[in-house]
């Protein structure tokens, strides 16, 4: 499982200029089935996306795709978390033993 933050960059201002590309491309990545949860960080800092079932290198190509990205809106920082514990709905996100 991967959580990713976007950042938002210098070039912010651009956002709304690309919002409609950006909500599709989120939009793409729920029905591929690998994202689990998409926010908004707080203050308007940017966003954040759980994202989970591809590999490190898929979702890297996914992120880069981003039409925020692509336009430098936004830096996005990934992180995997290993997860060992969860609520039962959530058991499918723990690695194999």
């Amino acid at each position: 499982m991967f959580i990713t933050f976007l950042k938002f960059s210098d070039n912010r201002a651009a956002a709304p200029d690309f919002m409609a590309a950006h909500n599709d491309w989120i939009a793409q990545g729920f029905a591929d089935g690998k994202f689990l949860c998409v926010g908004s960080l707080k203050p308007a800092a940017g966003g954040a996306i759980l994202s989970h079932g591809e590999s490190r290198t898929a979702l890297d190509a996914r992120l880069a795709a981003d039409p925020f990205v692509v336009h430098g809106i936004v830096t996005a920082e990934t992180h995997e978390i290993d997860a060992k514990r969860a609520i039962p709905a959530l058991d499918f996100l723990k690695a194999p033993a």
